[in-house]
């Protein structure tokens, strides 16, 4: 896992401790409006988790599909690596390039 992704499982992990203690919190309140909220809350949660779980999977699958490419076509996948950094190294120095000449 990348930090990016990383981070929002540490946030996601986070605000799922904060509903849950705040559902505990107001266990005990037996008024109507809050106890639709406490349910609603539990909803999101539970979809939530389905989602993330979702995602998580996808990505597992995204990195061994990656893995498997590499491993299977080694040389075409150099081959596109150098030809993706030359390219972006091309325009990197053409904007470069544009930009000293106007300083001058």
């Amino acid at each position: 896992m990348n930090k990016e992704t990383q981070a929002i499982s540490d946030d996601m992990g986070q605000l799922a401790e904060d509903a849950r203690a705040l559902i505990a919190a107001t266990a005990g309140v037996a008024e109507e409006k809050v106890g639709e909220a406490r349910n609603r809350l539990t909803a999101a949660l539970e979809r939530g988790k389905k989602i993330y779980e979702r995602v998580l999977e996808k990505e597992l699958e995204s990195a061994r599909a990656a893995d498997e490419a590499m491993h299977e076509y080694p040389y075409q996948a150099i081959a596109v690596g150098i030809g993706v950094g030359a390219l972006l190294g091309y325009l990197v120095a053409s904007r470069c390039t544009g930009c000293s000449t106007a300083t001058k």
